[in-house]
């Protein structure tokens, strides 16, 4: 399938037309293979502190260090969580961690997605197109290899007659 990324450009006379003229349309194709990445992270990466918390709460909030700040010492992102106890904000700052490395991650896959797609599909201009299909014809020309088929085939799948 990667060999149909590229510009398709459609010619076409619709019923509507009294006139008779071509109607040409263009379509962009990216072949584009999905990877889907989960980060798993070790605590032994991060560095855990603890402190008191900030704000009212009394003698509970100043005397336990019941918060949590962790740094991810490989990226150097950073979650502090406040909650009740110690285990509750250990959680929740490792749930927010885990959070922003996945979105760090699905960041720059989306942008290498991004430029693969681009440079696939080029810019669509008239010069970009790989093929052409001519359905008042009847005939399907790649552009690449200059070879000729019939539309009818080549939309019912048999697509290999272009390489033939």
């Amino acid at each position: 399938m990667e060999s149909e990324s590229g510009g398709h450009r459609i010619q076409r006379v619709p019923p509507t037309e009294r006139k008779g003229r071509v109607h040409t349309s263009t379509v962009t194709v990216a072949v584009i293979d999905p990877e889907v990445t989960a980060v798993v992270f070790n605590e032994r990466d991060c560095d855990i502190s603890w402190f008191s918390g900030t704000g009212a709460g009394g003698q509970h909030r100043n005397k336990h260090q019941n918060s949590c700040r962790i740094v991810h010492i490989p990226t150097g992102i950073t979650a502090i969580a406040q909650c009740r106890s110690r285990t509750n904000s250990l959680t929740e700052a490792m749930g927010i961690i885990q959070k922003r490395l996945d979105e760090t991650v699905r960041t720059s896959y989306n942008k290498a997605i991004a430029q693969d797609r681009k440079q696939q599909v080029g810019s669509g201009e008239r010069g970009d197109k790989i093929r052409t299909y001519r359905f008042q014809d009847d005939r399907v020309q790649d552009h690449r290899n200059n070879k000729t088929a019939s539309v009818k085939k080549v939309m019912s799948g048999n697509i290999d007659v272009l390489w033939e």
